[in-house]
């Protein structure tokens, strides 16, 4: 049963236990956990407010412990086994499979064929199985011996299956990823998260080149060619550390064996005083959530936002032969992609601190995104080494920055039913990530790259536009929610909005 509204103080509301940080937040949303602080679990009952408070902080760190290095670790991997095409590209696998430009890039291209239906019915797979920690990992142990088998292709077609067979196997994890630490996180909290997530994304970038210029050196050992020893040694790790991950990654709140009972009590708890049923405790069907999902408008302007946004993201595919056209060879082309990568990593954190800390995206946004415009101009308009690395250090960062906040956007705006947000988010991905297909084709004629960055340098300045219209959307519906019309919030309610949220006082932040 949805808790009843109350009327609270302020000093309620500062001490509200809920979340991990006490910040302000738009039309006063922490009187939710306030409002709840007098409806709490039976478990909880026998603690004050400033016992709860501390138990919350213990929770988090618990939680952090845990989730975070694992869903980390894993998704470092999974960045490195996805890309190391493009370093294998260097050390000679066109040649030796005798394939050309075009062709290589079908290869890469022809990954998202597999990966991109696939995460549909994963996530909605994951909401009703108990056990998505080892769900997931058992996705990586599948992709992690699919990308070691790459090693043994023989020709184009090989190459072509093995790629399609294994962009179906890691379509369980980005959306199933994000989707898992919602389950998990406040929204005071999620944002730093997410970052967390693409920080590992990132370490997989950077370190990618840096391992793959070293696995590289082994070119020739025992009869083995340099780019075949790179899948066989990344490929092996990733199916060993996901062995491992399995025993440890722990489930939803409900049901976690890593919390006592108390624990437990308080994670679903936090979850439902945002938004109303946590996952386990709520009835909706798979194809009540997937219709819900596809007939909000909402979703479909943050997918063509995405789609936009993941055409920008496209240039980690090519980022070593963009670095290379710079006139370096491809030991010296992999080291220097490394260093654009760990700049992102601090730069993704602290977007996503500041977003949570001041509950804000929109603003985020529209300034990453306005000087990726400026760097496509450095790139399309100067041939001077150091302007272009120079754009090249920060395009990662501007480029894809949005992202976070969008799947930050996502997993808050469109939170519940439960079974509407998984498949959001993995309609978000999945649909988006349709532009890694149309955009490796972007890239020829080096060193200038016209085609590729000019089309980016578009699809950026509509971004700005899509999300503009996206945060008026949002802003008009928080006016039907304040205007207490019964009228008014039933239209709301069509689009997503429980009874229990309106209950609550829930409304659309961050715009």
């Amino acid at each position: 049963m949805a808790p009843t509204p109350t009327v609270i103080s302020e000093d309620d509301k500062v001490k509200a236990p809920i979340g991990e940080d006490n910040v302000s937040t738009a039309e006063g949303q922490y009187a939710i956990a306030g409002t709840d602080f007098e409806n709490r679990p039976e478990a909880l009952r026998h603690l004050t407010r400033e016992e709860l408070q501390q138990l919350n902080k213990k929770l988090v760190r618990k939680i952090d412990s845990f989730i975070l290095p694992i869903i980390g670790i894993l998704y470092i991997l999974n960045y490195i086994d996805r890309q190391n095409l493009a370093a294998a590209k260097l050390q000679g696998i066109m040649e030796d499979l005798d394939i050309n430009t075009q062709q290589f890039a079908t290869a890469v291209s022809i990954l998202f064929v597999g990966y991109l239906p696939f995460q549909i019915p994963s996530n909605l797979l994951i909401t009703k199985i108990p056990r998505p920690g080892l769900y997931i990992c058992t996705a990586a142990v599948i992709w992690g011996g699919i990308s070691a088998a790459t090693s043994a292709v023989h020709n184009y077609g090989q190459l072509l299956a093995v790629r399609t067979i294994l962009g179906i196997a890691e379509a369980v994890f980005f959306p199933g990823a994000i989707y898992y630490l919602s389950a998990w996180y406040t929204k005071t909290e999620l944002g730093k998260r997410i970052a967390g997530l693409y920080i590992a994304q990132q370490v997989g970038n950077a370190f990618g080149g840096l391992f793959a210029a070293a696995i590289l050196k082994l070119d020739g050992a025992h009869g083995i060619r340099g780019w075949q020893w790179l899948f066989i040694i990344e490929g092996t790790a990733t199916v060993g550390i996901a062995i491992i991950c399995a025993f440890i990654m722990p489930e939803f709140p409900h049901n976690s064996r890593m919390l006592n009972e108390t624990q437990r009590a308080l994670a679903v708890w936090r979850i439902e005083s945002e938004s109303g049923a946590a996952e386990g405790n709520e009835k909706e069907s798979l194809w009540g959530g997937l219709g819900k999902a596809l007939s909000d408008l909402k979703l479909w302007l943050l997918i063509f936002c995405n789609l936009l946004s993941q055409a920008q993201g496209s240039i980690a595919n090519y980022f070593p032969t963009i670095v290379a056209s710079l006139g370096f060879n491809s030991t010296i082309s992999l080291l220097l992609t490394a260093p654009p990568y760990v700049i992102a990593g601090f730069v993704y954190y602290g977007l996503m601190f500041y977003s949570d800390r001041k509950n804000t995206a929109y603003p985020l946004i529209i300034s990453c995104i306005s000087l990726s415009i400026v760097l496509y101009i450095i790139l399309l308009t100067t041939r001077n080494i150091g302007a272009l690395y120079f754009s090249m250090l920060l395009l990662p960062f501007a480029s894809v920055g949005p992202q976070l906040l969008l799947y930050k956007t996502i997993n808050l705006h469109l939170a519940r039913p439960i079974s509407k947000r998984a498949v959001s988010s993995a309609l978000v991905n999945a649909l988006g990530g349709t532009s890694n297909i149309w955009t490796s084709y972007l890239y020829y004629a080096p060193p200038e790259f016209y085609a590729a960055f000019g089309t980016l340098a578009g699809a950026a300045v509509l971004f700005i536009a899509t999300i503009t219209a996206y945060r008026w959307l949002v802003r008009h519906e928080n006016k039907r929610l304040d205007s207490g019309d019964p009228v008014q919030i039933n239209k709301v309610k069509k689009n997503g909005v429980t009874d229990e949220m309106v209950q609550l006082g829930w409304r659309y932040e961050m715009y």
